[in-house]
Protein backbone atom coordinates (compact mmCIF):
# COMPACT_ATOMS: atom_id res chain seq x y z
CA UNK A 1 0.00 0.00 0.00
CA UNK A 2 2.49 2.66 0.83
CA UNK A 3 4.40 1.58 -2.02
CA UNK A 4 1.24 2.42 -3.92
CA UNK A 5 1.18 5.44 -2.80
CA UNK A 6 4.26 6.72 -3.23
CA UNK A 7 4.17 5.76 -6.71
CA UNK A 8 0.48 7.52 -6.82
CA UNK A 9 2.18 11.00 -5.24
CA UNK A 10 4.92 10.55 -7.70
CA UNK A 11 2.55 10.99 -10.56
CA UNK A 12 0.00 13.40 -9.28
CA UNK A 13 3.60 15.52 -9.20
CA UNK A 14 4.66 14.76 -12.70
CA UNK A 15 1.18 15.71 -14.14
CA UNK A 16 1.35 19.09 -12.39
CA UNK A 17 5.02 19.47 -13.46
CA UNK A 18 3.46 18.79 -17.06
CA UNK A 19 0.99 21.83 -16.37
CA UNK A 20 3.34 24.41 -15.53
CA UNK A 21 7.18 24.71 -16.53
CA UNK A 22 9.03 26.36 -13.33
CA UNK A 23 11.35 29.03 -13.38
CA UNK A 24 13.30 29.66 -10.01
CA UNK A 25 10.61 28.59 -8.23
CA UNK A 26 8.17 30.46 -10.40
CA UNK A 27 5.33 29.18 -12.72
CA UNK A 28 5.45 29.99 -15.94
CA UNK A 29 2.06 30.81 -17.14
CA UNK A 30 0.53 31.23 -20.47
CA UNK A 31 -3.08 31.01 -22.34
CA UNK A 32 -3.50 27.57 -22.30
CA UNK A 33 -3.00 27.22 -18.56
CA UNK A 34 -3.24 30.64 -16.69
CA UNK A 35 -7.17 29.74 -16.12
CA UNK A 36 -6.29 26.40 -14.25
CA UNK A 37 -3.57 28.02 -12.05
CA UNK A 38 -5.63 30.65 -10.63
CA UNK A 39 -8.63 28.08 -10.62
CA UNK A 40 -6.06 25.23 -8.89
CA UNK A 41 -3.89 27.47 -6.64
CA UNK A 42 -6.09 29.46 -4.03
CA UNK A 43 -3.82 32.37 -3.65
CA UNK A 44 -1.52 32.83 -6.24
CA UNK A 45 0.35 36.49 -7.45
CA UNK A 46 0.90 36.92 -11.15
CA UNK A 47 3.32 39.40 -12.73
CA UNK A 48 2.78 40.41 -15.94
CA UNK A 49 5.93 41.36 -17.63
CA UNK A 50 7.93 41.88 -20.82
CA UNK A 51 11.78 40.64 -21.71
CA UNK A 52 13.12 44.23 -22.84
CA UNK A 53 11.47 46.07 -19.43
CA UNK A 54 14.21 47.56 -16.97
CA UNK A 55 11.83 47.26 -14.13
CA UNK A 56 10.93 43.93 -15.00
CA UNK A 57 14.95 43.40 -14.76
CA UNK A 58 15.26 44.43 -11.92
CA UNK A 59 12.51 42.77 -9.86
CA UNK A 60 12.81 39.04 -11.50
CA UNK A 61 15.95 38.09 -8.85
CA UNK A 62 13.46 39.30 -6.08
CA UNK A 63 10.16 37.59 -7.25
CA UNK A 64 12.36 34.80 -7.44
CA UNK A 65 13.72 34.64 -4.14
CA UNK A 66 10.21 35.20 -2.60
CA UNK A 67 8.79 32.15 -4.62
CA UNK A 68 12.18 30.15 -3.13
CA UNK A 69 11.60 31.65 0.51
CA UNK A 70 7.28 30.84 0.22
CA UNK A 71 8.66 27.27 -1.19
CA UNK A 72 11.00 27.01 1.84
CA UNK A 73 8.25 27.79 4.06
CA UNK A 74 6.10 24.99 2.18
CA UNK A 75 3.43 27.36 1.87
CA UNK A 76 0.44 27.02 -0.56
CA UNK A 77 1.15 30.55 -1.62
CA UNK A 78 2.33 30.38 -5.49
CA UNK A 79 3.96 33.25 -7.96
CA UNK A 80 3.82 32.75 -11.64
CA UNK A 81 4.68 35.13 -14.34
CA UNK A 82 2.89 35.87 -17.70
CA UNK A 83 5.90 37.34 -20.77
CA UNK A 84 2.34 40.30 -21.79
CA UNK A 85 4.41 40.63 -25.19
CA UNK A 86 3.75 37.24 -26.09
CA UNK A 87 0.04 36.10 -24.32
CA UNK A 88 -1.58 39.47 -25.14
CA UNK A 89 -5.18 38.01 -24.83
CA UNK A 90 -4.01 37.24 -20.76
CA UNK A 91 -2.84 40.79 -20.46
CA UNK A 92 -5.45 42.67 -22.60
CA UNK A 93 -8.08 40.74 -20.39
CA UNK A 94 -6.49 41.95 -16.96
CA UNK A 95 -5.96 45.87 -19.09
CA UNK A 96 -2.55 45.18 -18.49
CA UNK A 97 -0.88 48.61 -19.34
CA UNK A 98 2.10 49.12 -17.91
CA UNK A 99 5.48 46.63 -16.72
CA UNK A 100 6.11 44.81 -14.60
CA UNK A 101 2.07 44.79 -13.73
CA UNK A 102 1.57 42.84 -10.22
CA UNK A 103 -1.96 41.08 -9.41
CA UNK A 104 -2.98 38.94 -6.78
CA UNK A 105 -5.37 36.16 -7.12
CA UNK A 106 -7.59 35.10 -4.23
CA UNK A 107 -9.71 32.20 -4.99
CA UNK A 108 -9.69 33.66 -8.77
CA UNK A 109 -11.03 37.16 -8.10
CA UNK A 110 -7.68 39.71 -9.00
CA UNK A 111 -6.28 42.54 -6.88
CA UNK A 112 -4.12 44.51 -7.31
CA UNK A 113 -0.86 44.14 -5.50
CA UNK A 114 0.32 47.15 -3.51
CA UNK A 115 3.37 45.72 -1.54
CA UNK A 116 7.45 46.79 -2.25
CA UNK A 117 9.81 44.75 -4.85
CA UNK A 118 12.03 43.55 -2.50
CA UNK A 119 11.74 39.79 -1.38
CA UNK A 120 10.81 40.32 2.39
CA UNK A 121 8.45 42.86 1.54
CA UNK A 122 6.47 40.41 -1.47
CA UNK A 123 6.30 37.96 1.22
CA UNK A 124 5.32 40.05 3.98
CA UNK A 125 2.20 41.67 1.86
CA UNK A 126 1.29 37.96 0.25
CA UNK A 127 0.99 36.75 4.24
CA UNK A 128 -0.72 39.50 5.52
CA UNK A 129 -3.16 38.92 2.88
CA UNK A 130 -3.66 35.12 3.40
CA UNK A 131 -2.87 34.96 6.97
CA UNK A 132 -3.22 36.10 10.47
CA UNK A 133 -1.80 40.20 10.96
CA UNK A 134 0.72 38.89 13.31
CA UNK A 135 2.91 35.32 13.45
CA UNK A 136 2.31 33.75 17.28
CA UNK A 137 5.79 33.86 18.80
CA UNK A 138 6.10 30.71 21.52
CA UNK A 139 9.49 29.98 21.42
CA UNK A 140 13.28 31.90 21.52
CA UNK A 141 14.33 29.96 18.52
CA UNK A 142 11.28 31.07 16.45
CA UNK A 143 11.70 34.79 17.67
CA UNK A 144 15.06 34.92 16.38
CA UNK A 145 14.69 33.76 13.15
CA UNK A 146 11.88 35.75 12.12
CA UNK A 147 13.89 38.73 13.07
CA UNK A 148 16.91 37.07 10.87
CA UNK A 149 14.74 36.87 7.74
CA UNK A 150 13.32 40.31 8.01
CA UNK A 151 14.98 43.89 7.88
CA UNK A 152 12.09 44.97 10.02
CA UNK A 153 10.11 43.72 12.70
CA UNK A 154 7.48 44.72 15.25
CA UNK A 155 6.92 42.50 18.36
CA UNK A 156 4.11 42.90 20.40
CA UNK A 157 4.14 41.69 24.22
CA UNK A 158 1.10 40.52 25.64
CA UNK A 159 -0.04 38.33 28.89
CA UNK A 160 -3.23 38.84 27.85
CA UNK A 161 -3.76 38.73 23.76
CA UNK A 162 -7.66 39.82 24.63
CA UNK A 163 -6.76 42.83 26.41
CA UNK A 164 -7.62 46.19 24.49
CA UNK A 165 -3.87 47.15 23.99
CA UNK A 166 -3.24 43.67 22.29
CA UNK A 167 -6.21 44.49 20.11
CA UNK A 168 -5.11 47.63 18.91
CA UNK A 169 -1.81 46.47 18.00
CA UNK A 170 -3.51 43.28 16.13
CA UNK A 171 -5.44 46.24 14.38
CA UNK A 172 -2.22 48.06 13.04
CA UNK A 173 -1.14 45.00 11.95
CA UNK A 174 -3.90 44.32 9.74
CA UNK A 175 -3.80 47.52 8.29
CA UNK A 176 0.31 47.77 7.63
CA UNK A 177 0.51 45.36 4.38
CA UNK A 178 4.88 46.49 4.46
CA UNK A 179 5.87 45.41 8.10
CA UNK A 180 5.83 42.17 9.79
CA UNK A 181 4.73 41.79 12.79
CA UNK A 182 4.59 39.22 15.45
CA UNK A 183 2.93 39.03 19.16
CA UNK A 184 4.18 36.70 21.88
CA UNK A 185 2.68 35.87 25.33
CA UNK A 186 5.23 33.09 25.97
CA UNK A 187 8.21 34.21 29.14
CA UNK A 188 11.32 32.66 27.13
CA UNK A 189 10.65 35.03 24.08
CA UNK A 190 10.01 38.34 26.29
CA UNK A 191 13.09 37.16 27.80
CA UNK A 192 14.96 36.75 24.75
CA UNK A 193 13.61 39.82 23.15
CA UNK A 194 13.89 42.02 26.37
CA UNK A 195 10.12 42.83 26.03
CA UNK A 196 8.24 43.79 28.59
CA UNK A 197 4.09 43.31 29.23
CA UNK A 198 2.26 45.75 27.13
CA UNK A 199 4.89 46.82 25.54
CA UNK A 200 5.85 46.81 21.71
CA UNK A 201 9.32 46.37 19.94
CA UNK A 202 10.36 47.40 16.58
CA UNK A 203 13.97 45.67 15.30
CA UNK A 204 15.44 46.01 12.50
CA UNK A 205 19.10 45.67 10.73
CA UNK A 206 20.33 49.31 10.56
CA UNK A 207 21.12 52.16 12.34
CA UNK A 208 20.58 51.52 16.29
CA UNK A 209 19.16 48.30 15.88
CA UNK A 210 15.95 48.42 17.98
CA UNK A 211 12.97 51.19 19.14
CA UNK A 212 10.77 50.58 21.93
CA UNK A 213 7.31 52.23 22.12
CA UNK A 214 6.86 54.49 24.93
CA UNK A 215 3.00 55.16 26.80
CA UNK A 216 -0.40 53.87 26.45
CA UNK A 217 -0.74 51.88 22.79
CA UNK A 218 -2.84 53.91 20.77
CA UNK A 219 -3.14 53.08 16.92
CA UNK A 220 -2.61 56.26 15.33
CA UNK A 221 0.33 56.64 17.63
CA UNK A 222 1.80 53.63 16.65
CA UNK A 223 1.50 53.80 13.30
CA UNK A 224 3.08 56.87 13.51
CA UNK A 225 5.68 55.29 15.81
CA UNK A 226 6.11 52.34 12.96
CA UNK A 227 6.66 54.90 10.09
CA UNK A 228 8.97 56.74 11.81
CA UNK A 229 11.26 54.21 12.84
CA UNK A 230 10.87 51.68 9.71
CA UNK A 231 13.57 52.75 7.45
CA UNK A 232 17.24 54.00 7.89
CA UNK A 233 18.13 57.54 9.08
CA UNK A 234 19.59 57.88 5.29
CA UNK A 235 18.03 56.06 2.73
CA UNK A 236 20.07 55.11 -0.70
CA UNK A 237 17.16 55.91 -3.29
CA UNK A 238 17.22 52.66 -5.37
CA UNK A 239 14.74 50.76 -7.66
CA UNK A 240 13.69 48.49 -4.58
CA UNK A 241 13.38 51.25 -2.36
CA UNK A 242 10.88 53.94 -4.52
CA UNK A 243 7.89 51.91 -2.65
CA UNK A 244 8.78 52.99 0.43
CA UNK A 245 9.90 56.25 -0.57
CA UNK A 246 7.27 57.77 -2.51
CA UNK A 247 4.40 55.63 -0.94
CA UNK A 248 5.17 56.69 2.56
CA UNK A 249 3.27 59.50 4.47
CA UNK A 250 6.47 62.13 4.74
CA UNK A 251 6.21 63.91 1.63
CA UNK A 252 8.98 66.54 2.65
CA UNK A 253 12.60 64.66 0.98
CA UNK A 254 15.92 66.20 1.64
CA UNK A 255 17.75 64.69 -1.23
CA UNK A 256 21.86 64.22 -1.30
CA UNK A 257 23.37 63.96 -4.66
CA UNK A 258 26.73 62.10 -4.44
CA UNK A 259 28.77 59.85 -6.42
CA UNK A 260 29.85 56.78 -4.41
CA UNK A 261 32.92 56.90 -5.96
CA UNK A 262 33.60 60.31 -4.36
CA UNK A 263 37.05 60.71 -2.31
CA UNK A 264 34.97 61.95 0.76
CA UNK A 265 31.72 59.79 0.14
CA UNK A 266 31.97 58.08 3.76
CA UNK A 267 32.20 61.54 5.26
CA UNK A 268 30.03 63.57 3.76
CA UNK A 269 27.38 60.98 4.52
CA UNK A 270 28.04 60.70 7.91
CA UNK A 271 27.46 64.60 8.37
CA UNK A 272 24.33 64.37 6.18
CA UNK A 273 23.09 61.47 8.35
CA UNK A 274 24.23 63.40 11.65
CA UNK A 275 20.90 65.61 11.04
CA UNK A 276 18.37 63.10 9.95
CA UNK A 277 17.09 61.87 13.61
CA UNK A 278 15.94 65.29 14.14
CA UNK A 279 13.74 65.29 11.24
CA UNK A 280 11.94 62.00 11.94
CA UNK A 281 8.74 61.59 10.95
CA UNK A 282 8.88 64.95 9.38
CA UNK A 283 11.39 64.91 6.10
CA UNK A 284 12.77 62.11 4.86
CA UNK A 285 16.60 61.73 4.23
CA UNK A 286 17.68 60.31 1.11
CA UNK A 287 20.97 60.08 -1.15
CA UNK A 288 20.99 59.29 -4.93
CA UNK A 289 23.82 57.64 -6.47
CA UNK A 290 24.82 60.06 -9.57
CA UNK A 291 26.95 57.42 -11.38
CA UNK A 292 23.39 55.34 -12.02
CA UNK A 293 22.38 56.05 -15.72
CA UNK A 294 18.96 55.61 -14.32
CA UNK A 295 19.72 58.59 -12.31
CA UNK A 296 20.02 60.95 -15.06
CA UNK A 297 16.23 62.22 -15.35
CA UNK A 298 16.29 62.97 -11.37
CA UNK A 299 19.17 65.18 -11.88
CA UNK A 300 17.93 66.65 -14.83
CA UNK A 301 14.54 67.58 -13.01
CA UNK A 302 16.51 69.33 -10.35
CA UNK A 303 18.72 70.90 -12.83
CA UNK A 304 22.07 69.42 -11.92
CA UNK A 305 24.53 67.45 -13.81
CA UNK A 306 26.72 64.56 -12.05
CA UNK A 307 30.40 67.34 -12.20
CA UNK A 308 28.68 69.78 -9.86
CA UNK A 309 28.04 66.98 -6.91
CA UNK A 310 27.81 66.77 -4.26
CA UNK A 311 24.55 68.66 -4.02
CA UNK A 312 21.82 68.77 -1.31
CA UNK A 313 18.41 70.15 -2.71
CA UNK A 314 14.48 69.48 -0.34
CA UNK A 315 11.04 68.99 -2.44
CA UNK A 316 8.17 69.07 -0.76
CA UNK A 317 5.86 66.62 -2.94
CA UNK A 318 2.66 68.33 -0.77
CA UNK A 319 3.75 71.54 -2.33
CA UNK A 320 3.46 70.80 -6.14
CA UNK A 321 6.91 69.85 -6.17
CA UNK A 322 8.68 72.75 -4.93
CA UNK A 323 12.05 72.84 -4.53
CA UNK A 324 14.42 74.30 -2.02
CA UNK A 325 18.24 74.69 -2.00
CA UNK A 326 20.81 75.44 0.97
CA UNK A 327 22.28 78.62 1.02
CA UNK A 328 25.90 76.63 1.54
CA UNK A 329 27.07 74.20 -0.41
CA UNK A 330 29.13 73.31 2.17
CA UNK A 331 27.25 70.09 3.82
CA UNK A 332 27.77 69.52 6.99
CA UNK A 333 25.44 68.35 10.22
CA UNK A 334 24.97 72.11 11.50
CA UNK A 335 24.30 73.45 8.15
CA UNK A 336 21.78 70.60 7.41
CA UNK A 337 19.87 70.87 10.53
CA UNK A 338 19.77 74.93 9.98
CA UNK A 339 18.39 74.29 6.44
CA UNK A 340 15.75 71.61 6.84
CA UNK A 341 14.59 73.71 9.83
CA UNK A 342 14.10 76.66 7.82
CA UNK A 343 12.08 74.62 5.59
CA UNK A 344 9.82 73.50 8.52
CA UNK A 345 9.39 77.24 9.95
CA UNK A 346 8.61 78.72 6.73
CA UNK A 347 11.57 80.86 6.87
CA UNK A 348 13.33 79.98 3.73
CA UNK A 349 12.35 80.45 -0.05
CA UNK A 350 11.20 77.99 -2.41
CA UNK A 351 14.69 77.51 -5.28
CA UNK A 352 13.51 78.48 -9.00
CA UNK A 353 16.05 76.96 -11.74
CA UNK A 354 16.78 79.32 -14.78
CA UNK A 355 18.62 79.45 -17.78
CA UNK A 356 20.19 82.25 -18.70
CA UNK A 357 18.08 84.56 -21.32
CA UNK A 358 19.53 83.73 -24.47
CA UNK A 359 20.46 86.42 -26.78
CA UNK A 360 18.11 85.44 -29.81
CA UNK A 361 15.35 84.53 -27.37
CA UNK A 362 12.42 86.67 -29.58
CA UNK A 363 14.34 86.27 -33.41
CA UNK A 364 11.47 83.52 -34.37
CA UNK A 365 7.83 83.00 -34.24
CA UNK A 366 8.00 81.08 -31.06
CA UNK A 367 10.05 83.07 -28.06
CA UNK A 368 12.45 81.32 -25.78
CA UNK A 369 11.50 81.95 -22.23
CA UNK A 370 13.24 81.29 -19.15
CA UNK A 371 12.72 81.61 -15.41
CA UNK A 372 14.80 85.43 -15.87
CA UNK A 373 12.19 86.82 -18.49
CA UNK A 374 9.25 85.06 -17.73
CA UNK A 375 7.24 87.55 -16.03
CA UNK A 376 8.44 90.91 -18.00
CA UNK A 377 6.89 88.76 -21.40
CA UNK A 378 4.64 86.73 -20.31
CA UNK A 379 2.41 88.67 -17.79
CA UNK A 380 3.04 91.93 -20.24
CA UNK A 381 -0.50 93.30 -19.76
CA UNK A 382 -0.44 94.85 -23.05
CA UNK A 383 -0.11 91.80 -24.82
CA UNK A 384 -1.63 88.16 -24.93
CA UNK A 385 0.75 85.33 -24.68
CA UNK A 386 0.06 81.66 -25.93
CA UNK A 387 3.46 79.71 -23.43
CA UNK A 388 3.99 75.78 -24.34
CA UNK A 389 5.47 74.46 -20.98
CA UNK A 390 7.58 71.23 -22.27
CA UNK A 391 10.16 68.90 -21.85
CA UNK A 392 12.87 68.29 -24.65
CA UNK A 393 12.53 63.96 -24.14
CA UNK A 394 8.82 64.32 -24.02
CA UNK A 395 7.41 62.45 -27.35
CA UNK A 396 4.24 64.40 -27.17
CA UNK A 397 6.06 67.41 -27.20
CA UNK A 398 8.13 67.07 -30.07
CA UNK A 399 5.51 65.81 -32.42
CA UNK A 400 4.03 69.17 -31.13
CA UNK A 401 6.78 70.99 -32.12
CA UNK A 402 6.71 71.72 -35.88
CA UNK A 403 2.61 72.72 -35.60
CA UNK A 404 3.40 75.04 -32.69
CA UNK A 405 6.46 76.56 -34.82
CA UNK A 406 4.07 77.00 -37.75
CA UNK A 407 1.69 78.82 -35.08
CA UNK A 408 4.73 81.10 -34.33
CA UNK A 409 5.16 82.17 -37.58
CA UNK A 410 1.61 83.27 -37.92
CA UNK A 411 1.57 85.46 -35.10
CA UNK A 412 5.56 86.93 -35.61
CA UNK A 413 4.57 90.15 -36.42
CA UNK A 414 1.20 90.66 -34.24
CA UNK A 415 1.43 93.79 -32.03
CA UNK A 416 -0.70 92.14 -28.98
CA UNK A 417 -0.20 88.29 -29.20
CA UNK A 418 2.97 86.47 -28.49
CA UNK A 419 3.48 82.67 -28.73
CA UNK A 420 6.20 81.16 -26.77
CA UNK A 421 7.28 78.00 -25.14
CA UNK A 422 9.96 77.17 -21.80
CA UNK A 423 11.70 74.01 -21.13
CA UNK A 424 10.48 73.44 -17.61
CA UNK A 425 12.98 71.02 -17.08
CA UNK A 426 15.38 73.82 -16.66
CA UNK A 427 13.11 76.35 -15.71
CA UNK A 428 10.30 77.25 -13.10
CA UNK A 429 7.81 79.92 -12.04
CA UNK A 430 6.22 80.29 -8.74
CA UNK A 431 2.71 80.78 -9.50
CA UNK A 432 3.13 78.58 -12.35
CA UNK A 433 2.46 74.59 -11.78
CA UNK A 434 3.88 72.24 -14.51
CA UNK A 435 2.64 68.46 -13.86
CA UNK A 436 2.40 67.10 -17.18
CA UNK A 437 4.17 67.95 -20.57
CA UNK A 438 3.52 69.45 -22.77
CA UNK A 439 1.05 71.81 -21.03
CA UNK A 440 -0.18 74.82 -22.53
CA UNK A 441 -1.66 78.11 -20.56
CA UNK A 442 -2.80 81.59 -22.40
CA UNK A 443 -2.13 84.69 -20.35
CA UNK A 444 -5.06 87.43 -21.55
CA UNK A 445 -4.05 90.95 -21.93
CA UNK A 446 -5.00 93.18 -19.40
CA UNK A 447 -4.17 93.63 -15.34
CA UNK A 448 -5.28 90.89 -13.17
CA UNK A 449 -6.48 88.61 -16.12
CA UNK A 450 -7.40 85.26 -15.33
CA UNK A 451 -4.78 82.29 -17.01
CA UNK A 452 -6.65 80.05 -19.31
CA UNK A 453 -5.22 76.49 -19.72
CA UNK A 454 -5.83 75.49 -22.86
CA UNK A 455 -6.81 71.74 -23.55
CA UNK A 456 -8.08 71.82 -26.88
CA UNK A 457 -7.08 70.25 -30.43
CA UNK A 458 -3.11 70.69 -31.23
CA UNK A 459 -4.16 71.56 -34.81
CA UNK A 460 -2.62 75.02 -36.12
CA UNK A 461 -5.98 75.76 -37.00
CA UNK A 462 -7.39 75.16 -33.84
CA UNK A 463 -4.71 77.14 -31.83
CA UNK A 464 -4.93 80.17 -34.38
CA UNK A 465 -8.62 80.37 -33.78
CA UNK A 466 -7.96 80.16 -29.77
CA UNK A 467 -5.89 83.42 -30.04
CA UNK A 468 -7.71 85.01 -32.74
CA UNK A 469 -10.48 84.84 -29.97
CA UNK A 470 -8.95 86.10 -27.25
CA UNK A 471 -9.06 82.53 -25.96
CA UNK A 472 -12.56 82.16 -25.76
CA UNK A 473 -13.29 79.90 -28.43
CA UNK A 474 -11.27 76.28 -28.53
CA UNK A 475 -10.01 75.78 -25.36
CA UNK A 476 -10.98 72.04 -24.76
CA UNK A 477 -12.46 70.82 -21.57
CA UNK A 478 -11.41 72.70 -17.97
CA UNK A 479 -8.51 70.35 -15.89
CA UNK A 480 -10.92 70.01 -14.07
CA UNK A 481 -13.25 67.71 -16.16
CA UNK A 482 -9.85 66.06 -17.96
CA UNK A 483 -9.21 64.86 -14.32
CA UNK A 484 -12.31 62.78 -14.29
CA UNK A 485 -12.26 62.03 -18.04
CA UNK A 486 -8.67 61.26 -17.83
CA UNK A 487 -7.99 57.39 -19.83
CA UNK A 488 -6.58 54.99 -17.85
CA UNK A 489 -3.99 54.36 -20.79
CA UNK A 490 -2.65 57.69 -21.26
CA UNK A 491 0.96 57.75 -22.51
CA UNK A 492 2.99 58.51 -18.69
CA UNK A 493 6.16 59.33 -21.38
CA UNK A 494 4.84 63.37 -20.51
CA UNK A 495 4.47 63.16 -17.00
CA UNK A 496 6.66 63.97 -13.95
CA UNK A 497 5.01 61.33 -11.58
CA UNK A 498 7.77 59.01 -13.19
CA UNK A 499 10.54 61.05 -11.21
Amino acid sequence: MKVFAAIFATFVALSLAGDYTEEEDVLVLTNDNFEKAIEEFENILVEFYAPWCGHCKALAPEYAKAAGSLKEKESAIKLAKVDATVESDIAQKFEVRGYPTMKFFRNGKPMDYGGGRQADQIVTWLEKKTGPPAANLESAEAAEKLKEDNEVLVVGFFKDQESDAAKAFLEVARSDDETTFAITSTDEVFEKLEGKDGGVVLFKKFDEGRNDYEGDIAEEELKQFIKGNSLPLVVEFTESTAQKVFGGEVKNHNLLFISKDHENFDSILEQFKGAAADFKGKVLFIYINVDNEDHARILEFFGLNKDECPQVRLISLDEDMTKYKPETEEITTDNMKAFVQGFIDKTIKPFLMSQDVPEDWDKEGVKVLVGKNFAEVALDENKAVLVEFYAPWCGHCKQLAPIYDELGEKFKDSEDIVVAKMDSTANEVEDVKIQSFPTIKYFPKGKDSQVVDYNGERTLEAMAKFLESGGKEGAGPSDEELEEAEDADADAEGTKDEL
